[in-house]
Order: structure tokens, then C-alpha cells, then sequence
């Protein structure tokens, strides 16, 4: 169950090789996968607003997502949308589109109840182009679930403040990290899009700067959650109808 195709990028122009080559090389040094706190985050939204019917989990990577996806009993079927290949296990068990996600996804219009995109459009190079797609495909009344690191955190904030750059797009996370959002982008983005107002989540872990191995929620035995003291966010939105 795995489609691939080979299209022009988000302006319709095809793209030059060396691009695909750098493409190819930041989704391999994203690693393909994300936390667990960012999973259970997802998890609980789903739960919380009884997502059900269609799902896609867009920029699949390595699958860890669509696993739990099925693990849930929940949806009808799952696709997986990433430039890199079906992993083995889920061949059969999901649908997989091998795709440039920086390029116009070969599903029709309202194809699904609910996109998700867990720390995925950090790695893009437009992020309207992104939620605009997404908004694409979904049908009316479908929910889009959307995480990234969150730069309004502590964390994020005294990296900008002391070394000039957010936390998680220093040179170690480059290339695979180029797209750094605020809130307020995120707001603006989904509005022009055409979704309803977004909501706000956290993944309610995040690291104590300069001792990352460490957390807030650690040190304050549960308490320091929300906004300042997670290391990512989570943006959920509804497409009207």
C-alpha cells in the first residue's frame, strides 16, 4: 500500500537535484522519530475531542507515531506520508505516500478526518504551503493536530537572548531544523489557511537551561507545566463545515 510520487515543489516548479540530495540528507538527520512526551501529548488531545474516522500522519519518519496510532483502535485506516520509505512492519498494516513533503501531497481534497504533524514543520521550508495542504485534505469538521518545538519557552527564550538562535535551531539541529514559529505565527498561519481558531497544548516536559538532561517537571515535582516550562507545543485546529 505504498504510493510514490514525483511532483513539482510548492510553487509547481521542479526542483534542482541538489535540493532533493539536501532534502533527503535533513529528514535522515532528524532521525525520523520524536519524544514520547510529544506522543502522549497527541494521544490526549485525540482522546480528549474523540477523534475518530481517517487518519494521516504526516512526515511519518520512521512510524513510532503511526504505531501508536494503531494501537489506539480508533481509526478507520492510517496513512503515512514521509520522503523516506514504508518501515517494514507497517507495510500492509497502513498506507505509506513517499513523498517530498515541501511538495503538494497526491491525495484528493477532504480525504481525511484528521492530519497530524508531530514535529514536522520545523523541517519545512513554508509552512503556510504546509497548513494550507493539510487544510486541503481534510474534511469539513476534521481536526489538524500540529506539534513543534515551542520557542516561547525559558529555555528557548535565553538561548535567543544569550546565543542568537532558539534553542532547537542551533548549528547541531541544522539542517533538519529551519523553520523556527512563535505562537503568534501559528495563529496567523491556520487563520489564513481557513481553520477556526487554534488551540494550545504542551507537552509539559521541558529541560532547565544549561542542564537539559534535567527537567522543570523534575525539579518541581509536577508543578512548573504549560507555556515557559515545556520544550514543545502543540497546535490544534478545526477545518469549518
Amino acid at each position: 500500500m505504498t504510493l510514490t510520487v514525483h511532483r513539482g515543489d510548492a510553487h509547481g516548479a521542479s526542483q534542482p537535484p541538489d535540493l532533493s540530495l539536501r532534502r533527503i540528507q535533513a529528514a535522515e538527520l532528524s532521525g525520523g522519530f520524536s519524544n514520547d512526551t510529544i506522543y502522549a501529548a497527541i494521544e490526549r488531545v485525540i482522546n480528549e475531542k474523540d477523534l475518530r474516522g481517517v487518519a494521516l500522519d504526516y512526515g511519518a519518519g520512521v512510524g513510532n507515531l503511526s504505531r501508536r496510532l494503531l494501537a489506539l483502535n480508533r481509526f478507520e485506516s492510517i496513512t503515512g506520508a514521509d520522503l523516506m520509505g514504508c518501515p517494514a512492519d507497517l507495510v500492509d498494516r497502513i498506507y505509506w505516500v513517499r513523498q517530498d513533503l515541501s511538495q503538494c501531497l497526491p491525495n484528493p481534497d477532504a480525504a481525511f478526518d484528521i492530519v497530524i504533524a508531530a514535529e514536522t514543520i520545523e523541517h519545512l521550508e513554508n509552512p503556510r504551503f504546509t497548513i494550507r495542504e493539510i487544510f486541503r485534505v481534510l474534511r469539513g469538521g476534521g481536526w489538524a493536530i500540529i506539534t513543534t518545538p515551542n520557542n516561547e519557552s525559558l529555555r528557548g527564550l535565553l538561548a535567543l537572548l544569550f546565543r542568537g538562535h532558539y534553542v532547537a535551531f542551533s548549528d547541531s539541529c541544522y539542517p533538519a531544523h529551519i523553520t523556527a514559529l512563535l505562537r503568534q505565527d501559528l495563529r496567523r498561519i491556520f487563520r489564513e489557511a481557513g481553520f477556526c481558531e487554534p488551540e494550545f497544548y504542551f507537552n509539559d516536559q521541558g529541560g532547565i537551561p544549561g542542564m537539559p538532561s534535567l527537567t522543570w517537571q523534575t525539579f518541581s515535582l509536577g508543578l512548573l507545566r504549560g507555556l515557559r516550562f515545556s520544550d514543545n507545543i502543540v497546535v490544534v485546529a478545526q477545518k469549518p463545515g
